[in-house]
């Protein structure tokens, strides 16, 4: 009984988290009558998008033992790209594949420097983080990139504010978390990331060419970053050099919650979205409580506090 019972707190945390986290805030009060609604939850999906589809890369690299602090840096830089290139009159496909394009060569560069150095993931991309954030604010001259209108705008938003449609960045995570998911969990690439985190010297010597898929995971994941940058510059409508700092911490969040562990080889996708909507539902809710906002910023500080913890402690129990 107690065996069946780690296993459903195990597999099911984030559920009861999410659960949790919404029972909270929908408790009767002059403040949360819009909580529960629709168009409320609308919200909290759209604003779960950028932390979403930047926490699909991140599972890749935290289950490969990995890790990746400049996400938020990236995520400006690729925004600010977008909007350059529809200044010059670039096509929405065309920006769409140059954007993510530029994060898939950050993460080249992640990659070729942890795995081909072999230099630690974190020094890495602390130099990343910094050297990408400068990198948008050189080539926006330090001042937000502005353009007169693209179809790009109506990515992360809908016609009728009021209406039920939900926006197509809402679908395109939906659609990305699903294939994830499938690559991460039926293909041959999914088993050998996490045999990589599990144990780099044992997959090494099973066959598996470690550097190369090292890299290889930085650049998916790098992807998704760029991705990311997209449909922040979609939600702005202009690139912004100064926007997603810290955002790294919820996206690293997201996937420690989900129930990924920080020493590879553990992790989900359908975790991770989980983890990511309940980032969302707690700032969703946090404002409309009408904290402020450095209290806001303590709670999830506290919150990724826990979930390092409870991931330390689901480590000492396998151990054990």
């Amino acid at each position: 009984m107690k065996k069946n019972l780690k296993t459903i707190l195990a597999k099911g945390g984030p559920f009861i988290g999410l659960i949790l986290v919404i029972v909270l805030f929908a408790i009767p009060g002059e403040t949360r009558e819009f909580f529960l609604t629709y168009n409320n939850f609308k919200i909290i999906f759209t604003q779960t998008v950028i932390v979403a589809i930047g926490a699909l890369g991140m599972t890749l690299i935290i289950v490969s033992g990995g890790i990746d602090l400049s996400v938020g840096s990236t995520i400006a830089l690729t925004s600010v790209v977008g909007a350059l290139l529809i200044q010059h009159g670039w096509g929405p496909m065309p920006v769409l594949i140059a954007v993510v394009a530029s994060g898939g060569l950050i993460g080249l560069l992640n990659g070729a420097a942890i795995a081909g150095l072999r230099m630690t993931p974190f020094i890495i991309t602390l130099g990343t983080l910094g050297v990408a954030r400068g990198g948008a604010k050189w080539l926006a001259d330090n001042q937000t990139v502005n353009y007169d209108g693209s179809p790009i705008n109506g990515w992360m938003t809908t016609a009728d504010p009021f209406s039920h449609a939900l926006p197509a960045g809402v679908w395109v995570a939906i659609g990305l978390a699903i294939l994830t998911s499938l690559l991460l969990r039926n293909t041959v690439f999914g088993r050998h990331v996490f045999a990589l985190g599990s144990n780099e010297a044992t997959a090494r010597l099973c066959g598996i060419p470690t550097t190369r898929l090292k890299v290889f995971i930085y650049v998916i994941a790098g992807l998704f970053f760029g991705l990311a940058g997209l449909f922040q510059l979609s939600r702005l409508r202009q690139g912004d050099p100064t926007v997603a700092v810290g955002l790294e911490l919820d996206i690293i969040a997201s996937v420690i919650i989900g129930g990924a562990s920080l020493s590879g080889g553990v992790g989900t996708i359908l975790g991770s979205m989980i983890g990511a909507l309940i980032m969302a539902v707690l700032r969703n809710g946090s404002q409309q409580m009408g904290w402020p906002t450095y209290f806001q910023e303590i709670i999830i500080g506290l919150v990724i506090i826990v979930a390092v913890f409870l991931d330390r402690l689901r480590q000492g129990r396998a151990a054990a």
